[in-house]
Order: C-alpha cells, then structure tokens, then sequence
C-alpha cells in the first residue's frame, strides 16, 4: 500500500533517507539508524556495539562530550540512542526550525568521533557501572541469562552491554574497526518524522554524510536456536525470577504477526491467559507475562514470572499446564481481544514521532521496506484460530529453555519442567 506522506530516497553512496511527513505538529524526530547490534560482534568483543554507542557522544574531531549534548538542548532538544541485537539508533526530537542543526550533529557523531584514549577510559568507568546497574536488576538480567542459555556461545545471545571483563580490557583499535567496518552507507538509515520538507531534508543529509566508510565484513553469522538447556543463578533475593522459552519465528516469517498475536493473548495483558490464571485466580505472582522477540532470522517466544520462593513449587506446573492448554481452547472473544490490543498499539505509537520514525527505519533496515499500519493492521487481522492453534503446537512442540535467578530451593529439576511440558 502506498503510503502519501512518507518518501524514500536513495543517495548515490547508497545511504537511504526516509522521511514521514506531519504537518499537525511543530517537531521533528530525527535519526541514523544502524543495521546492526550485538549479532554483529565477536564474541571475543562483546559489549564493542554498545561501546561504540557511547563513545559517539563523547566528542569528534569539531565539539567536546559538552558541546554535543548542549548543542541540541539549548535550543529545546531532546537526543538520546540505544543499541539492539540487530540495530542500533541515535535520535533527536526537536523543534522543526532546527531540523539542521540536527543533521549536522548526527554526521558529525557518526563520521567525525574522535573516541579519544582519556574518553574511552571515563566512559568504560561508565558502562561498567551501567553492567552493575544490570546485575542488581533481577528482572533485567534473568533476560540475559535466558538468551545466553537459548543462542548458547553465539553472539545474537550475548549480552548487550557485554561483560565486565571484556569491556574492562576493550582497545581503542577495537571500536574504531567496528564503525570502520559496519557503519557504511549500505547499513544506516537517516530518518526523520513531523514537520518537514523531503527534498530539503534529502539534500541536508547528502550534504552532510560525506564522509561514510565504505565498509566490510559484517560478521553476521546464522541464529541457532540450541534449546534443551538451563541456566540456574542461585541468589539471596526476596523473589525468584524465571523465563521458560521456546523457538519462535523471525522477523520475515508468514508467522511473525501471528506470534505477536498467539502473545498477547496468551500473556499480553490483564485479561490474558496467565495473568487471569496465574495471579488473579491463583496469587502465585505479582509479574507474570509472555513475549515473542524476533529477528532476521530467528525468534524467541518466552514467559517471565517473578515470585515468592514459597509459590516456586506450585507456580511452575501452573504455566506448564497453560502451556498445553493453549492450543486446545482458544476463543474467538480472547482473539478478538489480543488483535484489537495490537491494533491499537500500532496506531497509539504514530502519535508519537520517536516511535513512528523508529519504526520506519527499522522496517526497511530489516524488512527491506517500510510497511505502512494498514499493511500491519490487514496482517494482525489475517490471525484467525487455526493459525494459532498451528503455531502454539509448533512453537510449544521445540525444546524448552529455561533461566531461573534467586532462591531456587524450590524449583523443580529441568527434566521434570521438560516431563510437564511432553504431557
């Protein structure tokens, strides 16, 4: 479907630029999205991706650390970044007028970091702190140690901060060679949402974006899910933490809407299958929910669930019995309700120009185009019964994996969960 307001220009040295006109408001988000992340490591570097996202603000070769960040927020801005397993952003929302202040800062960042030995050292201080932050976060960390456990020794598990002895010893060589290498035109994405023009915009960013790598090795090897294993972290802590997780799909998989679907009503929300079940009906928990992480190749379905030591015992069988029930009984009111979820979702995040340029960009980083919300809606409305009754059999059918953090007295063998789940 065509979508009027939005526009798609390639430039000569192959960097795409998308703009999404909305001439309502008086912002605009800007940003380069990078199609690449964590996946894009060595293991031996792990955390260089997410390094390599600090270090960008701490100066290039024309402004400090300070110089950056003011620039931007004394005329009202807001920038911020993150890095993923498979992408990587730096964004600013700002007033339209400033649009080319913006532009000019994002190339400099981008082109121009200077990643000098002294800044490295204070923000390696920095993220190692942030790793700390990580680790006193049960609810966080339990996801690292589940991902770890399912891609086992492969960089699409690895922990996206990295680890505390790797960053520790990461070299300057080291961050330079990864924006040498993956930082190309061919991999970046420079998009902006709210009010602006496209032509103006296009030749903005050619004008700026000149001094782009050519690239190299994207070092990007084939997801495979292991399954079958644990990863037990006993710890004195006031709750357990656990993720049960199957196989799901990837992102370009005819099932991709489906398992979002197949989520949200098995997890998604206070009305779904587990949350009625596990805490309104039963207590065992305070944060019980299902999720379904996709990526180009490859897809996670998972549930959390955060208890009492004392509620272990009784909680486990409980979600494994939801599990098989799945398939057998879903209605048609509980679709329903999953779709419009959705559906909402989808359209409640254009409201926002941060989320509404996010998505565009990563849509044509990872599907090759930018998929418009009707395409997404008519895709979300394809899920009918028999789709998901096919595809919780599918994914509930491959082998389980399992991450469990804090007290663990309780928690039954992983042998017995596998028993539970085989029926």
């Amino acid at each position: 479907m065509t979508q009027p307001d939005l526009k798609i220009t390639t430039l000569p040295n192959g960097l795409r630029v998308i703009t999404d006109i909305v001439p309502s408001v008086e912002s605009v988000a800007v940003g380069v999205w990078v199609g690449v992340g964590t996946r894009n490591e060595d293991l031996s570097v792990n955390g260089v991706a997410h390094m390599v996202e600090h270090m960008l603000f701490k100066g290039t070769t024309s402004r400090n650390a300070r110089e950056i960040v003011e620039a931007i927020e004394n005329v009202g801005g807001h920038m911020n970044a993150y890095t993923g397993r498979e992408v990587t952003s730096y964004h600013i929302h700002l007033l339209k007028e400033d649009l080319p202040l913006a532009v000019d800062v994002l190339a400099d960042m981008v082109q121009h970091s200077t990643m000098l030995e002294e800044e490295i050292e204070q923000e390696r201080g920095v993220i190692l702190q942030e790793i700390g932050m990580c680790n006193d976060t049960p609810d966080d960390i339990i996801f690292d140690h589940y991902f770890e456990t399912a891609y086992h020794q492969q960089s699409l598990g690895a922990p996206i901060l990295g680890t505390t002895d790797i960053i520790a010893g990461m070299q300057r060589d080291v961050l330079i060679d990864y924006v040498k290498s993956l930082y190309s035109p061919s991999n970046l994405v420079v998009c902006a949402c709210g009010n602006l023009d496209h032509e103006d915009f296009v030749g903005r960013v050619q004008d700026a974006f000149t001094a782009l790598s050519e690239g190299g090795n994207d070092n990007k090897k084939p997801a495979s899910y292991t399954g079958g294993l644990e990863k037990r972290a006993p710890r004195k802590l006031e709750q357990s933490h656990v993720i049960l997780g199957f196989q799901g799909v990837s992102r370009v998989d005819d099932d991709y809407y489906a398992a979002h679907v197949l989520s949200s009503l098995f997890g998604g929300g206070m009305s779904s299958r587990l949350f009625q079940e596990v805490r309104e009906k039963r207590g065992l928990v305070y944060s019980i929910y299902s999720f379904h992480s996709a990526y180009s190749d490859a897809g996670q379905f998972g549930i959390y669930a955060g208890t009492g030591p004392d509620k272990l015992t009784e909680l486990i069988p409980v979600v494994c019995d939801e599990v098989l029930k799945l398939s057998g009984n879903l209605s048609k009111e509980e679709l329903e309700r999953a779709k419009a979820q959705l559906r909402s979702s989808t359209l409640m995040a254009r409201e926002s120009m941060i989320s509404r340029a996010d998505q565009s960009a990563k849509s044509l980083l990872l599907h090759g185009k930018v998929l418009s919300p009707e395409e997404i809606i008519e895709a979300i409305n394809a899920v009918n019964i028999p789709i998901l009754q096919r595809l919780s059999r599918k994914i509930f059918s491959s082998s389980p994996t399992l991450a469990a953090l804090g007290p663990l007295d309780t928690l039954e063998s992983f042998d017995e969960v596998k028993k539970r789940l085989a029926g």
